[in-house]
């Protein structure tokens, strides 16, 4: 939780002087660094390796969804807006995962995820609301 919550103040000041796309590639060429490092450091380059072609298509259109364009709006967002106001918003992306479990993986709707998602509902009017 401290990682998440610090890492966008870190990215909002170094946001000032670079565009949304540049930056992602940025950050990601370090986050491809150091992984390359932790994958050959583990000894784990034959899960890389073995991967069947479904699983790594879903996760290569996982990392384009989240790690590519997401990313790139995200900071688009973080640039132009407040902290405080954008990461709670872009936080709310467990709605989107709710709705779309339920329609292609065919996942009930229980109590606790309903009221789950009705308090994120919540918590982004409050902040919108808020000012």
């Amino acid at each position: 939780m401290l990682c998440w919550g610090a890492a966008p103040i870190f990215e909002k000041a170094g946001l000032v002087k670079i565009a949304p796309l540049p930056a992602t590639a940025l950050r990601s060429w370090m986050i491809g660094v150091v992984l390359l490092g932790a994958v050959t450091l583990s000894g784990t380059w034959k899960d890389v390796s073995g991967v069947d072609l479904r699983s790594l298509g879903l996760l290569l259109a996982g990392g384009f969804l989240a790690g590519l364009l997401g990313q790139v709006l995200y900071f688009a967002a973080l640039r132009g807006g407040q902290a405080s106001r954008v990461v709670p918003f872009v936080a709310a992306y467990p709605l989107v995962t709710v709705l779309l479990s339920m329609l292609i993986l065919r996942e009930p709707l229980t109590l606790p995820r309903a009221a789950g998602a009705a308090c994120v509902v919540v918590g982004v009017l409050v902040l919108r609301l808020g000012g």
